[in-house]
């Protein structure tokens, strides 16, 4: 889905669907019961903003609209939650009102007007997460408390529910797209091993597939951590393991990182002939193949990670290199095999290309090889 259409998945009619929800969940007679007119007029304030801050709109006007008061805020979302059209995008504001009114309620010390403000948030968390991932919303109680917040969440690891279960990993990874960043979890990365730990056999492959991103971001700023982590896994495999930590590992591997390849066996030597192009010269737009001839010439099987480097020229002259993915294969002794992948040069908004002398390199088990060059034309 187009960031433009994802910016769009918060806006009136959905505000007027949550307005109706909460004017709905009325209260006892001895608790205050708010109108919303804050809610009711942020959905009018959305248009043309990013999603980003439509969530931080719509999150505002619900802390306006109960006065800070966060047991009112938890009354209404706990009578919220027995509606099944309260779910969808309308949980993310709400779980991040509930994250905010929690941990200001555990700072403000006023744990006897809301006892245990702090863990009732994350308990509604865990209850909210089913109709849309809370995941965002606990990297708030991460920056207040990460070891309290921590203690509570390895506790879901043996939820029932997989979304309960996903949101333990996915929630407290340390580079998880489009969230806050938790110092912390950079710090202190150890902090989060006894969730992955605990998961990464799990029956879900909804559950597996966060750990192995989980692990995936600790490799990047701790890959000694995330290869004895990987290892230990290996050594107490289910079906699933080896997978799992391929996928875990992949940033690893494309940086030739020797502990993760040795652990997924890429281990041997290849004699390596390329990278072959089948042109020196395209355009913009235009796509290049990239061959590659690999022969075992030793006396035993052989496994090998085969990827591509392109060095892509910048503004100034210099280049930047880039792995891609070519292929793995597996070559009995004297086996030879031709590998080729086609990588495209069309503009994208995530890179810029510039027009001049580019190389290419094969990498084989973390091994650079050959260097082709080649001319990008405007």
């Amino acid at each position: 889905m187009l960031m433009g259409a994802m910016d769009e998945m918060i806006n009136l009619n959905l505000v007027a669907k949550l307005h109706g929800i909460f004017d709905a969940s009325h209260l006892p007679s001895t608790r205050r019961h708010p109108e919303w007119p804050a809610l009711k007029k942020s959905g009018r304030a959305l248009q043309n903003r990013p999603l980003r801050a439509r969530v931080d709109t719509v999150r505002d006007a619900i802390i306006e609209d109960v006065e800070h008061d966060f047991d009112l805020l938890t009354d209404v979302v706990d009578r919220s939650l027995q509606q099944d059209r309260f779910k969808g995008w309308m949980i993310w504001p709400v779980t991040e009102a509930v994250a905010q009114l929690a941990v200001d309620a555990a700072a403000a010390g006023t744990d006897q007007a809301a006892p245990g403000a702090f863990e009732a948030g994350l308990e509604l968390m865990r209850r909210l997460t089913s109709r849309l991932s809370a995941e965002f919303a606990l990297r708030i109680f991460l920056n207040a408390d990460a070891a309290r917040t921590i203690d509570v969440v390895t506790s879901w690891c043996s939820d029932p529910d997989e979304h309960v279960r996903r949101l333990a990993s996915e929630g407290t990874r340390s580079y998880l797209p489009w969230a806050r960043q938790v110092t912390e979890l950079h710090l202190h990365p150890t902090l989060t091993v006894p969730i992955i730990d605990a998961l990464y056999r799990d029956d879900s492959t909804y559950v597996r597939r966060s750990v192995a991103n989980h692990l995936n971001d600790l490799s990047r700023r701790h890959p000694e951590l995330a290869v004895e982590i990987g290892k230990r896994w290996l050594a107490a495999p289910d079906p699933n393991t080896e997978a799992l930590v391929k996928k875990a590992f992949r940033t690893l591997i494309k940086a030739g990182d020797p502990g993760a390849l040795t652990a997924m066996g890429f281990d041997g030597d290849a004699e390596v002939t390329g990278p072959l192009l089948d042109r020196r010269s395209l355009r913009v737009g235009e796509d290049l193949e990239v061959r590659a001839i690999l022969t075992n010439t030793g006396s035993a099987r052989t496994r090998l990670a085969v990827d591509f480097v392109v060095n892509y020229r910048k503004a100034r002259g210099q280049t930047a290199p880039k792995v891609f993915k070519m292929a793995t294969v597996n070559l009995d002794p004297g086996e030879t095999t031709e590998l080729a992948k086609r990588r495209s040069f069309a503009l994208t908004t995530t890179r810029a290309l510039y027009p001049g002398a580019h190389s290419i390199e094969l990498q084989v088990n973390g091994r650079r090889h050959g260097a082709a060059e080649f001319e990008l034309l405007g």
